[in-house]
This record gives C-alpha cells, sequence and structure tokens, in this order.
C-alpha cells in the first residue's frame, strides 16, 4: 500500500488509526500534544529563467504561507539547493527573504547547487556551525529525534554520504531509545527515485540499516522539486516541491531540469510541507501546500 504515491491534494491531513486511513481538512483540528515544523526546499536563489524569472517572489510567498498557519510551526527545516549558483548576494538575498518569517528557528542542509563551486566552504560558513564534517548535525526536540544529512558533496551520478558521515550517524543513532520518532533529512532522497537521473543516494541503504529498531522513522528531502512518497514498514519517504520550479516526473522527459507549465499555474506546482508529531502516534503526519 502506498509503494509510490504522489500527493496530487492539498490541505489535506492524512492519518492512519487502526489499519485505516483517514483524512482531515487542514487546520480542522490541531494536535493537543507535541508540535509542527515546516519544510521549505529548492529555493534556488539566483535562477532567473523564464520557467521563473521571479524565485525570491515565490520563495517570499513560501514565507507567507507559513507566517499564515493558523498554528505557527516550531521551526523550520530548508533541505538545500538554497542558492542557484553559491554566489555571496544569493545566499544573502535568501536570508534576506527568510527574516520576514515568523519563525526564527531554522535548520539548513545543503544541495549540490550550495556546494558545487567551493565544495561548499561558503555554505558552511554561514549555517555550518556546530556541524560536523560537512555539514551534518543532530537536534533533539520534544521527544523526536532529527538528523541532519549531507549527501551532495562527494556526487558520482547519484548521491553518497560517504563512510565518516556513516559511522557518525550510527554512532548517533546508538544513543537514541527506539520509542524515539526520528527524522533524517537531506537534500537528495535516500531512497532511488530514478537511478538514471541521478535521483537516489548510492549509501543511502546503509543509513537506513541503522534505523530498523526505531517504531517510528520519517525520511525528509528535496532535489526532485516534486512531491513523491513511498512507505516501507515503519519507515516514510517524502520529497518536498520546490519553491522555485518543478522538474518532470521520472522518465518523462530526456534529462531533469526545469518544467515549463502554463501561464499562471507556476504557484500550483510550487509549495511547502508541514509537518506534524503526536505523542502516541505511529508515524508523523506529513502535508503539503501548494503556494496556489
Amino acid at each position: 500500500m502506498l509503494k509510490c504515491m504522489a500527493w496530487a491534494g492539498t490541505g489535506l491531513l492524512w492519518t492512519v488509526e487502526g489499519g485505516i486511513p483517514t483524512a482531515k481538512l487542514l487546520g480542522a483540528s490541531s494536535p493537543k500534544s507535541g508540535f509542527t515544523f515546516a519544510q521549505i526546499s529548492d529555493s534556488h536563489i539566483g535562477f532567473n529563467k523564464p520557467v521563473n524569472p521571479d524565485v525570491t517572489g515565490t520563495l517570499q510567498a513560501a514565507i507567507s504561507k507559513i507566517n499564515d498557519l493558523p498554528q505557527q510551526p516550531d521551526f523550520l527545516i530548508h533541505t538545500g539547493d538554497l542558492t542557484h549558483q553559491s554566489k555571496p548576494k544569493e545566499f544573502d538575498d535568501m536570508d534576506g527573504v527568510l527574516q520576514s518569517s515568523k519563525v526564527k528557528d531554522i535548520f539548513y542542509v545543503p544541495g549540490e547547487h550550495d556546494t558545487s563551486v567551493d565544495d561548499g566552504k561558503m555554505y558552511l560558513e554561514r549555517y555550518g556551525k556546530n556541524t560536523k564534517g560537512s555539514g551534518w548535525y543532530s537536534l533533539d526536540h520534544k521527544g523526536v529525534h532529527l538528523v541532519g544529512l549531507v549527501n551532495v558533496v562527494k556526487l558520482e551520478g547519484m548521491g553518497q554520504l560517504g563512510p565518516e558521515q556513516l559511522d557518525w550517524l550510527q554512532k548517533d543513532l546508538k544513543s537514541v531509545s527506539s520509542s524515539t520518532p526520528v527524522v533524517l533529512f537531506a537534500h537528495i532522497p535516500l531512497w532511488t527515485v530514478y537511478e538514471a537521473w541521478g535521483w537516489g543516494t548510492k549509501d543511502g541503504a546503509e543509513a537506513l540499516s541503522f534505523t530498523k529498531r526505531f517504531g517510528s522513522v520519517t525520511i525528509l528531502n528535496g532535489h526532485i522539486h516534486q512531491i513523491m512518497q513511498k512507505v516501507e514498514g515503519k519507515v516514510t519517504f517524502h520529497s518536498a516541491r520546490s519553491t522555485a520550479f518543478p522538474q518532470p516526473e521520472p522518465g518523462k522527459a530526456p534529462s531533469p531540469g526545469p518544467k515549463a507549465v502554463p501561464a499562471g499555474e507556476l504557484r500550483s506546482v510550487l509549495g511547502i510541507t508541514e509537518v506534524t508529531y503526536k505523542p502516541g502516534g505511529h508515524s508523523l503526519a506529513v502535508v503539503d501546500n501548494a503556494l496556489a
């Protein structure tokens, strides 16, 4: 069930109770306990092709969407490709937009567009304080263990974490109780979405092997600029929309890259993601909202 599902609708919160999936209108109810955080991805500040000549404007629309939520998230994560060419002005422009966010706690992982010019040196100077290696780290928040991973530095077609980061991840998770919900977030999917386009992580399976004893594991990523979800046992994989431009579905174009959509439809294929943790639940609820 739900082997690979694209969430076409927006504004619905899916939950599973007693093995039965049900949907509620987003905002109809909020958890009495627990918390919600928001995810944005692939802002590509500096991109200016006709597909979307104003990526700064659509990032601002994403932040406004989050600011307008009836219940403000505890924090925000950005799953990479903050910029398009790793230029100082692009980072400055992105930071300028994020200053308008009501949510002030923001956590990042880099995308390949943030590391390809200087191996991520500028990214680390700005966002990598108190991180390990090329920018990986973990944190605990209200009973949930979150891990930010970097799989874009040693690209060989597919993403790659590397032995040093894998060793750190295994040690990091060993200290976490098996009853603790775990959230891993990275730029490139940790599962193989489409190998021909490099949409996957070579050593992702090894990383996931460290999570087998946990009862709830959520994997969040960006990179592919479209919603795609897969559920394997207790692990939910979820790819988020971009705030900049869509990409074609796997195999339905000669190659990946910016996809043009009819005038007026762009914001319907861009969006944000909300993730809600409710104590006692077996999985985190992931809800996507289009900018339109």
